[in-house]
């Protein structure tokens, strides 16, 4: 799905990313890297292999965009727990598989608390706004004077409801006139519900398509 922030054509990707084709850059939010292993450290029969199904999700996009940088809205790791050496390394094999990208990460507040990744994933690390353009690049949405802000943090669903009445919660972008704010990529976020604006444009992920949907049911989509 193209639409046009800031004066730029941009893409929102089904494989919950954003991509500027003008500055070959994709970018994602709250990838959660080592969630699992936290929630396994807190005796949660959680199964592993959600970083290495990420990152190969992640690898799929870059190929297919052809992307040379790579920017992570923050909460790249989930927590100083989700250190374990099977993530270092799936992180760092994936790295080796993308040597020539250049990756930056804007810190979220699961960053501040994990701390910046290990040196050999080779991502450089920005308190936010990094200005980049006409963006601001944050984490959790916030106005910037003179920029328009991509942001993640949210974990964005819209919840809505097919012809039968069943409830169906996807994952979604929020496109506001000043800030854009992207779902989260982890596998394992859990979604936040939430109330559109009147000045928002809302577009789920549906499988493997992008759909808007000016039709959110207002009345009964209440945040949670």
């Amino acid at each position: 799905m193209t639409i046009e922030l800031a004066g730029e054509r941009v893409e929102l990707l089904a494989g919950r990313a954003l991509w500027r084709p003008a500055a070959s850059t994709l970018l994602i939010a709250d990838p959660h890297w080592g969630k699992a292993a936290t929630l396994r450290h807190a005796n949660l029969p959680i199964p592993p292999g959600s970083t290495t199904d990420d990152l190969r999700r992640l690898s799929e996009l870059l190929v297919s965009t052809r992307a040379e940088r790579l920017v992570i809205l923050g909460d790249l790791l989930h927590a100083k727990q989700g250190r374990h050496p099977e993530t270092i390394a799936a992180v760092e094999a994936w790295r080796r598989n993308h040597a020539e990208l250049t990756v930056a990460l804007v810190r979220g507040n699961h960053d501040l608390r994990a701390g910046d990744p290990p040196a050999t994933w080779r991502m450089e690390c920005h308190d936010e706004p990094l200005r980049d353009g006409p963006f601001a690049l944050r984490h959790v949405p916030g106005p910037e004077p003179g920029a328009y802000v991509l942001a993640g943090h949210l974990h964005p669903k819209a919840r809505l409801w097919g012809p039968a009445g069943e409830v169906l919660k996807l994952h979604c972008f929020r496109i506001g006139p000043a800030s854009a704010v992207l779902p989260a990529f982890s596998g394992l976020a859990d979604g936040g519900l939430f109330q559109p604006r009147p000045d928002e444009r809302v577009f789920v992920i549906a499988e493997d398509e992008v759909v808007e949907v000016p039709g959110v049911r207002r009345d009964r989509a209440g945040g949670g």
